[in-house]
Protein backbone atom coordinates (compact mmCIF):
# COMPACT_ATOMS: atom_id res chain seq x y z
CA UNK A 1 0.00 0.00 0.00
CA UNK A 2 2.84 2.37 0.87
CA UNK A 3 4.44 1.89 -2.56
CA UNK A 4 1.12 2.51 -4.34
CA UNK A 5 0.65 5.80 -2.48
CA UNK A 6 4.25 6.88 -3.18
CA UNK A 7 3.82 6.12 -6.89
CA UNK A 8 0.53 8.01 -7.14
CA UNK A 9 1.84 11.07 -5.33
CA UNK A 10 5.24 10.90 -7.01
CA UNK A 11 3.90 10.63 -10.55
CA UNK A 12 1.39 13.43 -9.95
CA UNK A 13 3.99 15.80 -8.53
CA UNK A 14 6.63 14.95 -11.12
CA UNK A 15 4.41 15.39 -14.15
CA UNK A 16 2.68 18.41 -12.62
CA UNK A 17 5.91 20.31 -11.97
CA UNK A 18 7.37 19.38 -15.36
CA UNK A 19 4.21 20.50 -17.15
CA UNK A 20 4.21 23.84 -15.33
CA UNK A 21 7.80 24.48 -16.47
CA UNK A 22 7.00 23.39 -20.03
CA UNK A 23 3.81 25.44 -20.33
CA UNK A 24 4.85 28.53 -18.38
CA UNK A 25 8.40 29.13 -19.55
CA UNK A 26 10.39 30.86 -16.79
CA UNK A 27 12.62 33.87 -17.38
CA UNK A 28 16.38 33.40 -17.75
CA UNK A 29 17.24 34.15 -14.11
CA UNK A 30 14.69 31.63 -12.85
CA UNK A 31 15.91 29.04 -15.33
CA UNK A 32 19.48 29.50 -14.12
CA UNK A 33 18.43 29.18 -10.48
CA UNK A 34 16.46 25.99 -11.09
CA UNK A 35 19.19 24.48 -13.30
CA UNK A 36 21.74 24.88 -10.50
CA UNK A 37 19.58 24.45 -7.40
CA UNK A 38 17.83 21.39 -8.83
CA UNK A 39 21.13 19.54 -9.22
CA UNK A 40 22.46 20.82 -5.91
CA UNK A 41 19.31 19.55 -4.21
CA UNK A 42 20.19 16.01 -5.25
CA UNK A 43 23.09 15.92 -2.80
CA UNK A 44 21.00 16.07 0.41
CA UNK A 45 18.51 13.63 -1.13
CA UNK A 46 21.32 11.12 -1.69
CA UNK A 47 22.77 11.72 1.78
CA UNK A 48 19.46 11.32 3.62
CA UNK A 49 18.52 8.32 1.48
CA UNK A 50 21.79 6.57 2.32
CA UNK A 51 21.30 7.24 6.02
CA UNK A 52 17.82 5.72 5.86
CA UNK A 53 19.14 2.66 4.03
CA UNK A 54 21.88 2.05 6.57
CA UNK A 55 19.56 2.55 9.52
CA UNK A 56 17.51 -0.50 8.55
CA UNK A 57 19.23 -2.42 5.71
CA UNK A 58 16.44 -4.75 4.61
CA UNK A 59 15.12 -5.30 1.06
CA UNK A 60 11.63 -4.11 2.04
CA UNK A 61 13.03 -0.90 3.54
CA UNK A 62 15.26 -0.36 0.51
CA UNK A 63 12.28 -0.55 -1.85
CA UNK A 64 10.35 2.02 0.19
CA UNK A 65 13.22 4.46 0.54
CA UNK A 66 14.13 4.11 -3.12
CA UNK A 67 10.58 4.93 -4.15
CA UNK A 68 10.77 8.31 -2.44
CA UNK A 69 14.36 8.98 -3.53
CA UNK A 70 13.63 8.22 -7.18
CA UNK A 71 10.69 10.61 -7.37
CA UNK A 72 12.60 13.40 -5.64
CA UNK A 73 15.44 12.90 -8.12
CA UNK A 74 13.00 12.88 -11.04
CA UNK A 75 11.47 16.17 -9.92
CA UNK A 76 14.79 17.91 -9.24
CA UNK A 77 16.79 16.53 -12.17
CA UNK A 78 13.95 16.80 -14.66
CA UNK A 79 13.17 20.39 -13.68
CA UNK A 80 16.85 21.33 -13.87
CA UNK A 81 17.14 19.73 -17.30
CA UNK A 82 14.11 21.56 -18.67
CA UNK A 83 15.45 24.90 -17.45
CA UNK A 84 18.99 24.19 -18.64
CA UNK A 85 17.58 23.40 -22.08
CA UNK A 86 15.81 26.77 -22.09
CA UNK A 87 19.12 28.43 -21.23
CA UNK A 88 20.85 26.57 -24.06
CA UNK A 89 18.15 27.73 -26.47
CA UNK A 90 18.13 31.36 -25.35
CA UNK A 91 21.71 32.19 -24.38
CA UNK A 92 24.42 32.86 -26.96
CA UNK A 93 27.17 32.57 -24.34
CA UNK A 94 29.80 30.00 -25.41
CA UNK A 95 27.96 29.26 -28.65
CA UNK A 96 29.44 26.35 -30.61
CA UNK A 97 30.20 26.63 -34.33
CA UNK A 98 29.31 23.00 -34.98
CA UNK A 99 26.63 21.61 -37.33
CA UNK A 100 23.48 20.66 -35.38
CA UNK A 101 23.25 17.33 -37.23
CA UNK A 102 26.16 16.04 -35.12
CA UNK A 103 23.99 16.41 -32.05
CA UNK A 104 21.03 14.76 -33.74
CA UNK A 105 23.22 11.83 -34.77
CA UNK A 106 24.55 11.36 -31.25
CA UNK A 107 21.05 11.63 -29.79
CA UNK A 108 19.78 9.02 -32.22
CA UNK A 109 22.56 6.52 -31.51
CA UNK A 110 22.53 7.01 -27.74
CA UNK A 111 18.73 6.89 -27.73
CA UNK A 112 18.83 3.44 -29.35
CA UNK A 113 21.42 2.29 -26.82
CA UNK A 114 19.30 3.69 -24.00
CA UNK A 115 16.28 1.77 -25.27
CA UNK A 116 18.37 -1.42 -25.38
CA UNK A 117 19.48 -0.92 -21.77
CA UNK A 118 15.88 -0.42 -20.62
CA UNK A 119 14.77 -3.46 -22.62
CA UNK A 120 17.50 -5.51 -20.92
CA UNK A 121 16.18 -4.54 -17.51
CA UNK A 122 12.60 -5.22 -18.54
CA UNK A 123 13.24 -8.63 -20.09
CA UNK A 124 16.09 -9.89 -17.92
CA UNK A 125 15.54 -7.99 -14.69
CA UNK A 126 11.74 -8.24 -14.73
CA UNK A 127 11.33 -4.55 -13.99
CA UNK A 128 12.51 -1.03 -14.70
CA UNK A 129 15.24 1.24 -13.28
CA UNK A 130 12.62 3.31 -11.52
CA UNK A 131 10.42 3.14 -8.43
CA UNK A 132 7.31 2.39 -10.47
CA UNK A 133 8.52 -1.19 -11.04
CA UNK A 134 11.97 -1.92 -9.65
CA UNK A 135 13.91 -4.83 -11.13
CA UNK A 136 13.66 -8.15 -9.30
CA UNK A 137 16.78 -9.82 -10.73
CA UNK A 138 20.35 -8.58 -11.21
CA UNK A 139 20.97 -8.19 -14.95
CA UNK A 140 24.47 -9.36 -15.86
CA UNK A 141 24.38 -9.95 -19.62
CA UNK A 142 23.74 -8.02 -22.84
CA UNK A 143 24.88 -4.42 -22.39
CA UNK A 144 25.07 -4.94 -18.63
CA UNK A 145 27.92 -7.40 -19.11
CA UNK A 146 30.07 -4.47 -20.30
CA UNK A 147 29.12 -1.86 -17.69
CA UNK A 148 27.02 -1.70 -14.54
CA UNK A 149 25.48 1.58 -15.66
CA UNK A 150 25.06 1.54 -19.45
CA UNK A 151 21.80 3.46 -19.15
CA UNK A 152 23.53 6.34 -17.37
CA UNK A 153 26.24 6.43 -20.05
CA UNK A 154 23.61 6.44 -22.80
CA UNK A 155 21.60 9.17 -21.09
CA UNK A 156 24.67 11.38 -20.63
CA UNK A 157 25.65 10.83 -24.28
CA UNK A 158 22.10 11.77 -25.32
CA UNK A 159 22.36 15.01 -23.33
CA UNK A 160 25.75 15.78 -24.87
CA UNK A 161 24.02 15.35 -28.22
CA UNK A 162 21.31 17.73 -27.08
CA UNK A 163 23.94 20.33 -26.18
CA UNK A 164 25.58 19.92 -29.59
CA UNK A 165 22.22 20.26 -31.30
CA UNK A 166 21.53 23.43 -29.32
CA UNK A 167 25.07 24.57 -30.20
CA UNK A 168 25.42 25.55 -26.55
CA UNK A 169 28.76 25.28 -24.78
CA UNK A 170 27.03 26.63 -21.68
CA UNK A 171 24.65 23.64 -21.63
CA UNK A 172 27.55 21.22 -22.09
CA UNK A 173 29.52 22.91 -19.29
CA UNK A 174 26.49 22.57 -16.97
CA UNK A 175 26.14 18.91 -17.94
CA UNK A 176 29.77 17.94 -17.50
CA UNK A 177 30.76 20.12 -14.54
CA UNK A 178 27.53 20.19 -12.51
CA UNK A 179 25.40 17.18 -13.47
CA UNK A 180 28.08 14.56 -14.11
CA UNK A 181 29.74 14.64 -10.65
CA UNK A 182 26.38 14.58 -8.83
CA UNK A 183 25.19 11.60 -10.86
CA UNK A 184 28.43 9.81 -9.96
CA UNK A 185 27.81 10.56 -6.27
CA UNK A 186 24.28 9.14 -6.55
CA UNK A 187 25.50 5.94 -8.18
CA UNK A 188 28.38 5.42 -5.77
CA UNK A 189 26.79 6.52 -2.49
CA UNK A 190 23.16 5.51 -2.88
CA UNK A 191 22.42 3.16 -5.75
CA UNK A 192 25.23 0.68 -5.15
CA UNK A 193 24.27 0.38 -1.49
CA UNK A 194 20.58 -0.03 -2.35
CA UNK A 195 21.35 -2.82 -4.81
CA UNK A 196 23.62 -4.55 -2.30
CA UNK A 197 20.78 -4.58 0.22
CA UNK A 198 18.15 -5.81 -2.23
CA UNK A 199 20.19 -8.44 -4.07
CA UNK A 200 23.02 -9.36 -1.71
CA UNK A 201 25.74 -11.70 -2.98
CA UNK A 202 24.45 -11.80 -6.57
CA UNK A 203 25.00 -8.06 -6.94
CA UNK A 204 28.31 -8.07 -5.07
CA UNK A 205 29.68 -10.74 -7.43
CA UNK A 206 28.46 -8.77 -10.44
CA UNK A 207 29.93 -5.56 -9.03
CA UNK A 208 33.36 -7.12 -8.55
CA UNK A 209 33.46 -8.41 -12.13
CA UNK A 210 31.99 -5.46 -14.07
CA UNK A 211 33.20 -1.84 -14.34
CA UNK A 212 30.99 0.87 -12.86
CA UNK A 213 30.76 3.12 -15.92
CA UNK A 214 33.30 2.84 -18.73
CA UNK A 215 32.55 -0.34 -20.72
CA UNK A 216 34.99 -3.23 -20.75
CA UNK A 217 34.82 -6.39 -22.78
CA UNK A 218 33.38 -9.08 -20.50
CA UNK A 219 35.51 -12.10 -19.70
CA UNK A 220 34.57 -15.19 -21.67
CA UNK A 221 32.48 -17.71 -19.78
CA UNK A 222 33.41 -21.34 -19.98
Amino acid sequence: MFNVIVNLIGLSLTWGIWLILLIKRPVLQVNLTIALAGIGGLVPVVWVGRRLLDRQPTPERAVRVTGVVHYLIAILLGSALICATYIGMDSELWALALPPWLGLLLMGLSGLFLALAVASLLLKGLGLPFALALTRVVVTDWVYAWSRNPMVLAALAFLVGLGLWLQSGLFLAWLLVVVGPVIFVFLKIYEERELEIRFGRSYLDYKSATPMLWPRRPASRN
